[in-house]
């Protein structure tokens, strides 16, 4: 078998998917998330300190974000400890959802 029949043979397979993008792809997906965590973090550091108030609806977006992830991996591999994590993001998004709702009818 010839290098070119193996390559036709395996983006049959991948249904003309390129492995190596896929990966790229989801390894961006994963470094920018990671950088969006930080920089959440940052943005509700720097204004506790210097507003004395922190918005929880980006809270609420991000942890929703994590929620969304962590159930499609579960629908995807039925796995029982990404049912548990998503679980665990859904509840944290829901509570940041309701305080943020909460600083918007000036409750908190």
């Amino acid at each position: 078998m010839e290098k070119d029949e193996i390559l036709k043979r395996a983006k049959k397979e991948n249904k003309g998917a390129d492995v190596a993008d896929k990966s790229a792809q989801q390894k961006g997906a994963w470094i920018a998330y990671i950088v969006g965590v930080i920089a959440l973090i940052l943005v509700d550091t720097v204004n506790g300190f210097v507003l004395k108030n922190v918005n929880r609806g980006a809270d609420f977006a991000l942890f929703t974000m994590a929620f969304s992830v962590f159930l499609v991996k579960y629908i995807t591999l039925r796995k029982r400890h990404e049912l548990i994590v998503a679980i665990i993001f859904g509840a944290l998004a829901a509570c940041f959802l309701a305080v943020w709702i909460l600083q918007l009818c000036k409750v908190i």
